[in-house]
Formats: structure tokens, sequence, C-alpha cells
């Protein structure tokens, strides 16, 4: 599995802090930018760009980063086959992966401190889906 990353300037620094975390931490990952910081950037350019990457490889995951997390999610749940999930605790990273089976996290850049964006990361990219048929039937309901 790669961890597909991506964040608009608002993002930015807690991206690129989860980025090397990540690493460390035996994860592969992909920065589809911003590659450097850009206060004029537009956050769906990046959610795009990792919807992209997430359709070519099903097993990957993805993780947006921009100011509030949620128009970055709004941009990436627009893509066939992506369910972006704006997360905020421990048990919605858990429940999102495990009911929903999301593959992209979004987090806010202004208000998750690092070391709670670590553990809710590491959370959801733990997590499993359960398929169990009734969350199974529930997501292909929301399919296009």
């Amino acid at each position: 599995m790669i961890v597909h990353l991506g964040s608009d300037h608002a993002g930015f620094k807690l991206k690129e802090q989860l980025k090397q975390y990540l690493k460390k931490n035996g994860y592969s990952v992909k920065d589809h930018g911003a590659n450097k910081l850009v206060t004029t950037d537009d956050y769906p350019d990046y959610a795009h760009a990792v919807a992209k990457a997430l359709r070519k490889r099903k097993e990957d995951k993805g993780i947006l980063v921009c100011g509030s997390a949620e128009g970055i999610c709004i941009a990436a749940n627009r893509h066939k086959g992506i369910r972006a999930v704006a997360v905020w605790t421990l048990q919605n990273a858990k429940l999102s992966r495990q009911h929903n089976d999301a593959n992209v996290l979004c987090l806010s850049g202004w208000q998750l401190p690092l070391s709670k964006a670590k553990t809710i990361a590491k959370t959801w990219l733990e997590t499993s889906f359960s398929n169990e048929e009734r969350h199974i039937r529930r997501i292909r309901k929301i399919e296009p």
C-alpha cells in the first residue's frame, strides 16, 4: 500500500510533518504536492491528484490536508470510488474505516496539533474494513 499525500498552503506544514512520520514508521509515501509553500494555491488541485492516483491503485490510501479539512474533502469526494472523510477523533478514524471503507483521510491544518494528527492517521491506516454485509450494502447505495 502507498499512502498518497496532498495539501494546500493551509495544510502544508502538517502534511510535511505527517510525511516524515509515515516514512519513519515504514509507510511508502507519494507526495502529490504542494511541494513548497505557495499561499495562493488551491486545495482542489491536490484533492484531484490524490483521487486520480487512488483510482489507479485501489489498495492505496490517501491523506489530504487543508485549513478546515472540509474543502479538500468535498473536492476529493467528487471522484468516483473515493470515500473521503474529515476526521477529528480516534473513534471517527476507526469507524470511517470499519463501516465506510473510507480511502481518503482529510485533516485540518489549522485545528489539529501534530500529535493528534499522527494518532488519527496511524489509527485510520491500521484499521481494516469490517466486510460486514450491512456495510457493503450501504456503500453500494452511495456509489454513483
